[in-house]
């Protein structure tokens, strides 16, 4: 029997350690620092994940067998080449690998110089220099912070004043701290977006099924962006002509490049994509699971996760066949009043009971906290309903009848998750 370890504290880990506590193969499960969901399943470990040297310790200790990395800093920030010295076993790239998601103007670089299709864009690593530029650019425009903003450092702008505003926001008033020391302008690509998740072991690459995010946190998709405010499983857009052209031209120009560089990915690779037209183009490349789409594609895996784990830390993924189950997922978010700006903390949270045996639908925690024998928001996205079943109505009928037996001061959810789905008949008229 395995022991493993989970690093981080949101959605993503509570989904992972539901799908590790599925496994037949593991006895114990570590959450660092995880919160009120990862708790009823695993042992938490309130422990800073940035050092690297507690962490590596515990593990070490604790004789833990595969440490899982849910959030990106730590890879970027070289969690895995530390483990790698210590000879602890850890699912994620490495630090050159984390790269594509640490440095957006690393990432735009290699699709240019590997003619992987994206938006056109340019960089800058001057405010001055950045508000010339945009005098002459046709709108609307995509402004990006170039390092990690927990993924609300994208801003769309309408006009050079929205665009004037955003380069202030990024590169002058520092919102999003040194991710905003350089900026990545791009063209605003038409179309309907959608993710692609990739097991590699650095030689071999499996896709997983796609996902569709909805990222802003109004209905309609309109309003600002947020990390995600429901996902679902797997989308129609993609389809297998569509994922023949991911394949070959998004993928595996990537990894030739890679390997022509000396840099073995180990882990996931997440491809943000615009497809129209039946083109998709890159939107952006992440290293690990995204969040919410982890919520929707864990569900769906047949295969056992760790086992998969293994076969890409050991470089022999062309040993497994990944199986998916036939049917669809959907989760929904409710979120804290007022976010992706400015939110309250520490709500009880009243409902949460109801959904403790269940296996679906289910409710996957995020910014929760136990407190005095209850549980309190204690971030943005507070916590998500996620269903499966054979049909996206049934998913999307499950999901909204289960939300509203959850309740705490300001709860907030969008009530068209798969609005983009023909036939789905929604609880609103969009």
């Amino acid at each position: 029997m395995k022991k493993v370890l989970i690093i981080g504290s949101g959605g993503r880990e509570h989904i992972l350690a539901k799908k590790l506590n599925q496994s037949s193969r593991v006895d114990k499960i570590f959450v660092m620092p995880g919160n009120a969901g990862t708790q009823e399943i695993a042992t938490n470990i309130d422990m800073n994940i940035l050092n690297f040297n507690k962490v590596a310790n515990f593990a070490k200790k604790n004789e833990i067998d595969m440490t899982f990395v849910g959030p990106e800093r730590p890879l970027v920030e070289g969690i895995v080449d530390y483990f790698n010295k210590k000879d602890l076993n850890i699912f994620g790239p490495n630090q050159k690998a984390a790269k594509l998601e640490g440095s957006k103007v690393y990432a735009k670089n290699i699709m240019e110089s590997c003619n992987i299709p994206t938006a056109k864009f340019a960089t800058f690593t001057e405010a001055k220099k950045a508000y010339n530029y945009i005098r002459d650019c046709e709108y609307p425009l995509v402004i990006k912070a170039e390092g990690l903003a927990a993924g609300k450092g994208v801003i769309i702008t309408k006009n050079i004043k929205e665009a004037q505003d955003a380069i202030k926001k990024i590169m002058i008033d520092k919102d999003f701290g040194n991710a905003g020391d350089n900026i990545v302008i791009e063209e605003y690509l038409e179309g309907e977006e959608a993710s692609i998740m990739f097991f590699s072991d650095g030689q071999t690459y499996y896709p997983m099924i796609s996902a569709q995010d909805h990222k802003q946190i109004g209905e309609g998709d309109k309003g600002p962006n947020t990390g995600g405010m429901g996902a679902y499983a797997p989308t129609p857009l993609i389809d297998d002509e569509i994922q023949k052209k991911v394949n070959k031209k998004i993928i595996n120009p990537l990894f030739n490049y890679l390997k022509e560089k000396n840099i073995t990915f180990k882990g996931i690779l997440f491809v943000g994509l615009m497809v129209a037209k039946g083109e998709p183009k890159v939107l952006e490349f992440n290293v690990r699971f995204g969040d919410p789409e982890a919520q929707v594609v864990l569900p769906l895996l047949e295969n056992d996760l760790l086992t998969v784990a293994e076969k890409v830390t050991k470089g022999s993924l062309d040993h497994i066949n990944l199986k998916w189950k036939e049917e669809k997922a959907m989760a929904v978010i409710l979120a804290s009043g007022g976010y992706p700006i400015d939110y309250p903390k520490g709500k009880k949270i009243k409902g949460i009971s109801k959904f403790k045996n269940n296996y679906n639908p289910f409710i996957i925690q995020a910014g929760t906290k136990y407190e005095n024998g209850e549980i309190l928001s204690s971030g943005g996205r507070v916590l998500s309903v996620v269903a499966t079943g054979k049909s996206y109505q049934e998913v999307y009928d499950f999901c909204y009848e289960n939300i509203e037996k959850i309740e705490f001061d300001g709860a907030y959810y969008r009530r068209d998750i798969g609005h983009r789905i023909k036939g789905v008949n929604l609880i609103i008229d969009e």
